[in-house]
Order: structure tokens, then sequence, then C-alpha cells
């Protein structure tokens, strides 16, 4: 989801050059607020949401403001894709969290009658959430929504490489929200390797596939579940028949918003070779339309989050012909949107998630050609088709996995909070948002009750032949 390349997995099983803080005691502590079963209650765990959303309409423009020093974001982009859909996550969950916590009642088998059977969902515990910088607030206070609605106590780790993102979660979120059950934790490699020897009951983490390996080994040594939200190469299939001018509208914009830096933005376009010269046409006036001649001077376009990611965008330039964009500035870190043709699909820029603006288009002659381009590679994030055909359409999601996708349209699953999201194979492991993400954090306990008035002797040795033969009706 966010490539940070495999020196940054090296690092991580380095030798710890930053202070490191007392872990033991802080998730100690948290495991003592747990134990006291404030955070089972209802009132407790409504009481944090409407907090957490009060610190996003009245901090909005702190908000803002850290996102674009870490980021460039547009204010605008910051509170569709941070702020307001932070909120309406929240919103959609309060209202039927009260529901979800109900005990969902199951048939009791006959053997196990007289009896009542139901499944009493409770939180897990101590759980560590590590979010990510390319939406540095909303990743990882999205996650955490639902881990307080199933009622745990939490550690939040915001990414080091939003640091005045996560320097203002840090600040703002013990001025909110319960600080004996909520702690943010800051630091880099270090310290965030020392935090992973801790004991957690569940760990929730958004980035790269290589750190993400890291994270399941670290958790395997206390059994630890992970949750897993990764990235890959989400490709976006274009038809013959597609609307070309509502397909580039959605994929310029999907592309491009947030520079790129998005886990499920359209990674590259597999095009009909028919319409393939249209499509760029139609692509090129699109971000022209979105971001004027310069976009480098747009207030709607954003920035890459460092000078390494921008180094290693401009070493992908070289992997076809530019024929849109391909200006950049590493001291700026602005980097145009970019369009690239001929692209091979040994090329270095199809090996690896592009996570920025650069969209490379190959050509296809057929859907099932698309089809077995895309089930060659490692199943992505997400998968987008254009096209007018519903039989086309039903042949690409039937034929195809991915961790979510969209016809007609790019990204918008995610905003349809009832659609679980999340990644399949090495583009992650379990989902998310709203329900999804409630179960994801707590523990479905089986109940059994039974009467004692009623107790069959039929149960119980010694089996003679008529017990044996009303066992075997009743099983």
């Amino acid at each position: 989801m966010t490539p940070q390349g495999p020196e940054s997995a090296a690092k991580l099983h380095a030798v710890p050059t930053e202070p490191v803080p007392d872990t033991a005691a802080l998730v100690k502590g948290l495991r003592a607020a747990f134990n006291s079963e404030r955070t089972r209650p209802i009132e407790w765990r409504l009481g944090q949401l409407d907090a957490l959303k009060r610190m996003c309409e009245e901090r909005e423009a702190e908000i803002a403001e850290a996102t674009a020093q870490d980021l460039g974001k547009p204010a605008i982009e910051t509170f569709i894709t941070e702020i307001a859909v932070t909120i309406a996550e929240i919103d959609y969950v309060r209202r039927r969290l009260r529901g979800w916590m109900k005990p969902e009642r199951v048939p009791t088998a006959l053997p196990a009658q007289p009896g009542r059977s139901y499944i009493q969902r409770e939180p897990l515990g101590v759980v560590l959430i590590m979010g990510a910088w390319n939406y540095p607030f909303q990743l990882t206070l999205g996650p955490f929504i639902a881990a307080v609605a199933a009622g745990n106590c939490a550690v939040l780790k915001p990414s080091e490489i939003a640091p005045h993102t996560s320097a203002l979660i840090a600040r703002l979120v013990p001025q909110y929200l319960d600080r004996d059950c909520v702690k943010v934790f800051e630091g880099g490699i270090g310290p965030t390797t020392q935090l992973l020897t801790e004991q957690f009951d569940h760990i929730f983490y958004t980035g790269s596939g290589n750190v993400g390996r890291i994270i399941m080994e670290a958790a395997a040594k206390h059994l630890t579940p992970v949750t897993l939200e990764l990235g890959g190469k989400s490709p976006t299939i274009i038809d013959r028949d597609a609307d070309l001018d509502v397909a580039a509208r959605r994929i310029v914009w999907g592309k491009f918003t947030n520079a790129g830096q998005t886990c499920v933005a359209p990674d590259y376009i597999l095009a009909h070779e028919s319409i393939k010269p249209a499509l760029i046409s139609k692509l090129k006036s699109c971000i022209q339309s979105f971001f004027g001649d310069n976009p480098r001077k747009s207030s709607d376009y954003g920035r890459i989050v460092n000078e390494r990611h921008h180094r290693r965008l401009t070493k992908l330039l070289g992997s076809g012909r530019i024929v849109h964009g391909g200006e950049g500035s590493e001291s700026e870190r602005y980097l145009a949107p970019t369009l690239l043709d001929d692209v091979s699909p040994d090329s270095p820029i199809m090996a690896e998630e592009i996570f920025g603006p650069i969209l490379p288009i190959l050509s296809i002659r057929s859907i099932d050609e698309a089809i077995s381009f895309v089930n060659a590679r490692p199943k992505p994030l997400a998968l987008y088709v254009f096209t007018s055909s519903g039989e086309s359409a039903d042949r690409v999601l039937e034929r195809t996995t991915s961790g979510g996708a969209v016809v007609n349209h790019v990204i918008m699953h995610l905003a349809v909070p009832g659609l679980p999201f999340g990644g399949v194979g090495p583009s992650g492991m379990g989902a998310y948002h709203g329900r999804h993400g409630f179960e994801v954090f707590s523990h479905r306990k089986s109940v059994l009750k039974k009467p004692t008035v009623l107790d069959p002797p039929i149960a119980y040795p010694p089996y003679t032949e008529g017990k044996k033969r009303w066992i075997r009706r009743l099983m």
C-alpha cells in the first residue's frame, strides 16, 4: 500500500538507534485499563466515537495544515479524503453499534436440546494500529473507529514518514479521547521494532508488503492475529465499447488525487488497441482541464511525500515513452501528472507498485487477453473495468481475483461502508470498514445455555442396545 523498499524492511531488523521508550509499561497500563472493564459498556464506546468526531470537526484547519506540510495536500482534498470519510465512518458505526453488540441467536441442534445457542461478541483487549503515510490521518484513525467500537484499548502508531500529521495526532488524541485506554506511540524504526516485541491481542497494519512480512514475523512470536492492508498493482481495463469521456475523467481523478499516492489508485491501464490513441488524447485533455497547463501551480495538485520517493518515481519514467507530463523538481517534491505509452510488460514500472503520478498505458486485443494479463501477476488490491457490456464486465469479475472491484469507475468502492475493504494474497489479509471492522476487533464467543431440569439418561453410559438405537436416530 505504501512502498518503502527492501532497505526499509531490512532496517526494521537492525539495531535501534533512536531512544527506545518503555513499551512494556505502555502496554501494561493499557491492559490494566482494559481489565477494569471500562471499555465494555456501549456508553463508553459511543462517547469515544463522539469525541473523535468532535476532534475531526473542531480541528479541521490543523489537520489540513499538517497534511499540507507532509504531502502538499490541498485543503479540500484533505477534507474529502481524510476528514469527511472519517466522520462518515463514525456516523455509520454509531448508528448501528447497539445492534451489532446484541447476542446473535443461532439454532440449537437436536443433540444439544433443550438449550439456547448464541454468539456473543466481546472485545479482544489491547490492539496495535499502525497507520500509513499517504493518508496519515484517515488510515490511522479509520481502523481505530472499529477498534473502539468493539470495546478495545489501543495503541495508535502514526507513520513517521508524515511527521507533521503524526505529531498532530499525538497532540490531539489525549485532548479528546480516554487517556488511560488510548495511547499514541510516535517513533521510527528503533522504537517501532521495540513496540513489536510486546504482546498485543491484534495488530492492524497498513503499508508495504515488505514491512507486512516483518509485522507477521513479530506477531507470530505471540500468536497474535494480524490484519494487513497492503497494496499491489491495481489494473484498469478499458474495453473497446467503453465511454471514453467518462472513463478518462474518472481515471484521471482517481489516479492523480494525492499525486497518485493512493493504494487503490489505477496503477496501469490495459486499453483495447482500437481505442488507445483516443483514450490517451482524452486523458491528456482531462489532466489539463483539472490541473491547468502547469500543474505545479495548481492549488488542487499535491506533492510527493519525500525526496527518496521522488527519486524512486523519477527512475521509473524511463520505462516507456512519455506522452504527457514527466516534469519534476526533487527540491519541491513535485512530479507532474504523467502518461507513459509503449510500456513493456517486463519494464521496471510494471514490476512494482508505482504509488505516484505516473500512469502506464498498455495495449490489449481483447477482454480475454486482459484477464490473462491480470491473472499472470500477483492478486491486486483493486481492479477496474470500463465497458458498456454487462457480459464483459461479469467475465472480468468472475475470472479475476482482487481485493475489490469497480465497474465503470475507480476507488469509489471505498465509499460504501457495507463493503469490506481489504486485499487478497500479497495485497493483504483481512478487511474492515463498517461492520467488517467491528468484527475484526471482536471475538465471536460461542455460547450454549442449558437448563438443569431435563437431563435425559440416554446421554450417559452404560450404553445399552436401546440407548444405542435412540442415539443413532437422534444424531
